[in-house]
């Protein structure tokens, strides 16, 4: 026969019994609840660099933009301001100064140091942004930097005997052309 004694342990029993599968359903619960919290947050980590990633590309495209938005302003404003280095060659070249027929007045020496000294500034701002004249005269011919006008015959290869109109490269690029006379074996 079970006694008091029996019949309160074996409750007690199924109590702890109840608490313990309680405990561990929520146990599961709590596991699965984790696993899909990690799951999530893996996901969220992932997105998060993919967009890093993007905003790190759009950034660096921008900037790849603006600067050839910088550059394409840069060479139509040095092309529009070739024609007047044009000018100024010629205005130097005009002068009569250093040739031994003529010998220059103090007011044409006056307008001559002016006009070179203009000139220079011109040409020191082009430079720093990055223009260079193409020099030609006695090199060899070379078709993308050189735009033959004219030509003689001459004992060897071809060669620029003259330059017509000066070229120029802005940032290494050829901007214009040098345009010029060759010589070449006839």
């Amino acid at each position: 026969m079970t006694s008091f004694d029996d019949f309160t342990s074996a409750g007690e029993d199924q109590e702890l019994l109840d608490d313990v599968t309680a405990a561990e359903e929520a146990a599961d619960v709590v596991e699965s609840d984790l696993a899909q919290l990690e799951a999530e947050r893996g996901e969220l980590v992932d997105t998060l660099r993919r967009v890093q990633a993007d905003f790190e590309n759009y950034r660096k495209r921008v900037l790849r933009e603006q600067t050839a938005l910088v550059d394409r302003a840069t060479e139509r404003l040095v092309q529009d301001i070739l024609p007047v280095l044009d000018s100024f060659d010629g205005a130097l070249g005009t002068t009569g100064l250093g040739t031994p027929e003529t010998e220059p007045s103090p007011e044409m020496q006056k307008v001559r140091d002016g006009v070179g000294g203009i000139y220079a500034q011109l040409v020191a701002v082009l430079e720093k942004a990055g223009l260079e004249r193409i020099d030609a005269d006695g090199l060899p011919f070379d078709p993308n930097e050189h735009e033959a006008v004219m030509q003689d015959d001459g004992p060897a290869e071809p060669s620029v005997a003259q330059t017509m109109r000066a070229g120029y490269r802005l940032n290494g690029r050829v901007l214009r052309p040098s345009m010029v006379r060759v010589t070449r074996e006839g």
